[in-house]
């Protein structure tokens, strides 16, 4: 690595406050080098500062970048590496591989984030929600969102991920090099300080550079005034406008641009940023951990009725009324500003902001409107201060373009190399044939119909379909199939003598035929209406048809005799459940007589042998006995409750007799 000029970066830089002989020797870069996830690249830290002064640690400089191989980034440091991984971005691609499908750019999770109807999130301040729990909600309100969009529609999604990838070409960061820096590192600067025409030339970005430097001011001791706008602050001083509005959050903030000297106690010189004006505004406006405007819900499921629902409409119209009136009393700073950077999350969000209404300050068609080029927080004025700091203080990247070059060269021909192999080498399912898939249909069709004991409809499909009665189920090698393959074994498996006796007799199956474990279907008939319907069959088919010794079917038995044996069979059953029924009445009149005659029962006196009395805490742990906590609570509240009222009731009775003897 070359070394490290310190000169230059003794100071953290400022794109409006550049030194002259860096300026004077600056010029594009033509290599796009690696874009940080996170805002801050050149920040050494999360938290926005509002001062400019500091020294960077030289030990950050000279580390090896980290990366992100699940996002595709890399970092300048460790600390970087660190806050990406707690972000929403790399949370949401992370269950995206669990989930088998392909992470998104930070340009797409912006898109998925700024479609949500309204910010989901609540006050920086609050102490009562944890950052493991406002990231979730975060997560699942995108990932709610995304699978609502794939359920009405899978291509909607994909077209509009598809959508942002298109229009998210251009990298947010412009790089510079000059020669008074080592050959690997870089200067960057964000895209949206540039205006169209800019971008489009190499010398009108140089040019539009220098044009920006401004001088610094000397602070003054002028109070703030109305809306927080310093009374003796000159509105000729170049400035940008941002606010930010999200969740029932507002804050907004004009900026100078030419930043203050102050003297510290030791003689030196720092550069702070000055405020113009301020103002933060917050209602209570979306419902806790659930997201989304009051005015959404009711357009999506109709108005409620809540006392909440109620607060939350008041609350939404203050809001507007507050940041209209507000944007009105800025309005001659607003428009000599020299850039405008809004975020507002959903369409109501940005109707409160861009109308259109009567007087409207802020317009859509306005050519100095931005939005920030990295994620952002809560709608705060430390977020606003951190963001006007991302914005404008320049970027140092110390990275080798020949290395990252030549791993990229190299990865890219290992995974060309690699693509075949690292394929895994599933078996090859056989493609089922169209015999293959009118044998499934016919296998199941006739098992619900065999099942269901529909013996003409059994017929009925055998001669529609031209198929054999033999026909044997597939796939043969189920446990079912393997036990009764045929229509005859499962008729026989389920004690059907109808389906028997029509399947033989009617379809001229065959009862020789045998399943997977060598038996016969006359072998799987488990009563005697189903082994009488094959000796019937027999009878009507004659001793040519089949060889029935073979197919284990007993003599040959006429129909009139089977019939009248079912007949006896089915008196039999009768008589014995008649008589049954006589008897179980007996027992009953004479256990009711018994019971007129002894009269009713006295209970016994005193205590039984062996019988233990319980104590009242084993009594109160019976009755407690399969409750939830919550009854429990209940029940000693009542018994408490209970005990009171009968001291209090004592008491008054006590009270009352002592009075009455006097």
């Amino acid at each position: 690595m070359a070394e490290t000029h310190e000169g230059p970066f003794k100071k953290p830089l400022y794109v409006f406050d550049l030194p002259k002989d860096l300026l004077s020797t600056l010029h594009l870069k033509s290599i796009a080098l690696p874009q940080s996830s996170e805002p801050g690249g050149s920040l050494r830290g999360a938290e926005a500062d509002t001062q400019y002064e500091g020294n960077l640690e030289a030990a950050d400089r000279t580390k090896p970048p980290a990366s992100c191989q699940l996002c595709g980034v890399a970092f300048q440091n460790v600390s970087e590496q660190r806050h990406h991984i707690r972000s929403d971005w790399h949370g949401y691609n992370l269950k995206q591989k669990l989930k088998g499908l392909r992470g998104v750019d930070e340009a797409q999770f912006d898109k998925l984030v700024e479609d949500l109807d309204e910010s989901i999130s609540g006050s920086e301040e609050s102490e009562s929600e944890t950052d493991e729990e406002k990231k979730e909600t975060t997560l699942s309100a995108v990932l709610k969102r995304q699978a609502k969009l794939h359920h009405d529609g899978p291509d909607l999604n994909l077209d509009a991920l598809k959508k942002s990838k298109r229009s998210s070409g251009k990298p947010p960061l412009l790089w510079f090099t000059t020669p008074l820096l080592p050959q690997n590192t870089s200067l960057g600067v964000y895209r949206v300080l540039f205006t169209e025409e800019e971008q489009n030339e190499e010398s009108c970005l140089i040019e539009g550079i220098r044009q920006k430097q401004i001088s610094p001011t000397v602070p003054n001791s002028a109070q703030a005034g109305v809306y927080g706008i310093s009374s003796a602050a000159s509105t000729a001083d170049p400035h940008i406008f941002m606010c930010m509005i999200g969740g029932g959050h507002f804050a907004a903030m004009i900026v100078s641009l030419a930043p203050i000297i102050n003297k510290k106690h030791k003689g030196l010189e720092e550069r702070q940023a000055r405020v113009i004006a301020h103002k933060t505004f917050h209602r209570y406006t979306t419902r806790r951990k659930q997201g989304g405007s009051q005015s959404a819900n009711d357009s999506a499921k109709g108005a409620a009725k809540s006392a909440g629902a109620s607060i939350r409409r008041h609350n939404e119209m203050a809001l507007e009324s507050e940041i209209r009136a507000l944007l009105t009393d800025w309005k001659e700073l607003i428009d000599k500003a020299q850039l405008i950077f809004t975020r507002a999350t959903g369409s109501s969000n940005r109707k409160i902001i861009f109308g259109p209404y009567d007087g409207q300050v802020l317009k859509n068609s306005d050519s100095r409107n931005r939005t920030f080029p990295f994620s952002t927080r809560r709608a705060t004025q430390a977020e606003l201060m951190r963001a006007f700091v991302e914005l404008t203080r320049v970027k140092v990247s110390e990275v080798d373009e020949e290395a990252l070059a030549a791993a990229a060269a190299e990865k890219e021909q290992e995974a060309s190399g690699s693509k075949a192999e690292s394929k895994p080498l599933l078996p090859k399912v056989p493609k089922a044939t169209k015999e293959d898939e009118a044998a499934l249909l016919h296998t199941s069709q006739l098992q619900a119909l065999i099942r269901r004991t529909k013996a003409p409809a059994i017929l009925a499909y055998l001669t529609t379909n031209n198929i054999s009665a033999d026909f044997e189920f597939q796939p043969s090698d189920t446990q079912a199939n393997h036990h009764a393959p045929t229509p005859l074994h499962l008729a026989s498996s389920i004690n059907s003598p109808v389906t028997v006796y029509s399947l033989l007799t009617k379809a001229a199956a065959s009862p020789l035929k045998v399943n997977g474990e060598g038996k016969v279907a006359f072998d799987l008939a488990g009563d005697r209406a189903t082994r009488d319907a094959f000796r019937v069959a027999r009878s009507e088919l004659g001793e040519g048809r089949w060889d029935w010794n073979a197919a284990h079917c007993p003599p040959a038995l006429s129909k009139a005799i089977a019939d009248k044996r079912e007949k006896q069979a089915k008196a039999e059953n009768e008589k014995g459940e008649a008589e049954r029924r006589r008897i179980e009445i007996e027992h009953l009149k004479q256990g009711a007589a018994s019971d007129t005659e002894k009269g009713p029962l006295k209970k016994a006196s005193g205590k039984a042998l062996g019988t233990i009395e319980k104590t009242g805490a084993e009594k109160r742990e019976e009755e407690a006995r399969g409750m939830t906590p919550e009854m429990r609570m209940r029940l000693e509240r009542e018994r408490r409750a209970r005990a009171a009222e009968e001291r209090v009731r004592r008491m008054a009775n006590g009270t009352n007799s002592a009075g009455a003897g006097r």
